[in-house]
């Protein structure tokens, strides 16, 4: 599948934004960017389930199904080999500081379950939602795939209320980071996908108000009990729309920015900066300088030393395939 622009522009974008928010913790960064680290990770999220959808789409369209097998291998190469060094260093450097059930749930990508982990393992709640994502989607998708648009609409309505019930029962910040909860903002990108042939060209200024709403919801402050019910109704609905939004307007009409090298440099190595990043933006430092070098020698290391090298890997294996296909059918 070729490359879909502004992607990687916007994933800079979105790490970016996470590492502003974590850099709060250590001192530098005014207080008031913090929760725009979770308005970077939910622009991941619509990115993914907009890339994802329109990836198992094309697949169906042209094989009239989809082949789970392929689908998961192809993630494996994507997602696990960096994640896994990464897990290894961090047990081999807080063995005394984590426990079993921490290790276990970075293992089995069940962090955000882990309501009680430690703060090197936080940030990992969002790539468990993400495998959760990649578990649950391409099956649901395969199998109901004429429900799919209920299914989805289904899942945007019934995540606010299912915070709503967590927070009656006293669940700290509704479950936020729970599957069922943040799954509207993947819904909202597999919508997208499935939707945007159907959606109108959006004008500029339709871009500009949207913008506007991704820049101006984070600060929402959720202290009382209507005024949650707001967020989780209303104003989250309107963020999550403006992010798919956004997206769309970007891809059909690339801004050179975004499309720029060193823009999109930052975008294609955004996973493993996600990864290291927490390790120097979350925790107290004095030198902000030193912790942006090392946070970006270490994805630079994981990036072309770990990803890159599996991507190949995984890109000759496709073509090994393609020809052992070809070579049958003559």
């Amino acid at each position: 599948m070729k490359r879909i622009p502004s992607l990687d522009g916007l994933r800079a974008i979105s790490i970016t934004m996470v590492c502003l928010g974590h850099l709060t913790h250590a001192g530098p960064v005014p207080k008031f960017l913090g929760p725009y680290s979770y308005t970077g990770v939910l622009v991941f999220f619509v990115i993914s389930g907009y890339l994802i959808t329109t990836i198992l789409l094309e697949e169906h369209s042209r094989t009239s199904s989809i082949d789970l097998r392929q689908f998961y291998v192809r993630r494996a190469y994507r997602i696990l080999p960096a994640a896994a060094v990464f897990t290894v260093i961090i047990c081999a450097v807080y063995w005394r500081e984590l426990r079993w059930f921490d290790i276990g749930a970075m293992l089995l990508y069940l962090v955000n379950f882990d309501l009680a982990r430690p703060w090197m393992i936080n940030h990992l709640w969002s790539l468990s939602v993400e495998e959760q994502f990649y578990l649950l989607w391409p099956t649901v998708l395969r199998k109901w795939y004429q429900q799919r648009i209920a299914i989805l609409v289904g899942t945007v309505l019934l995540a606010p209320v299912f915070s709503t019930v967590l927070y009656y029962f006293k669940f700290a910040h509704g479950g936020w980071g729970i599957f069922p909860v943040v799954a509207d903002n993947l819904a909202i990108g597999c919508l997208l996908a499935i939707l945007s042939t159907r959606i109108p060209r959006i004008p500029g200024w339709a871009a500009a108000l949207m913008l506007l709403a991704v820049v101006l919801i984070p600060s929402f402050g959720a202290v009382t009990k209507a005024r949650t019910l707001v967020e989780l109704f209303v104003l989250g609905p309107i963020l999550h729309g403006s992010i798919a939004g956004l997206v769309l307007h970007v891809v059909r009409s690339p801004y050179r920015i975004l499309n720029s090298a060193p823009v999109m440099w930052l975008g294609r190595i955004s996973y493993s900066l996600y990864l290291w990043q927490q390790l120097f933006f979350y925790a107290q430092s004095r030198q902000p300088t030193y912790t942006l070098l090392f946070a970006l020698g270490l994805a630079c290391l994981s990036y072309y030393l770990v990803e890159q090298p599996m991507l190949r890997l995984r890109q000759n294996k496709v073509i090994a395939a393609s020809r052992e296909s070809s070579a049958a059918a003559d």
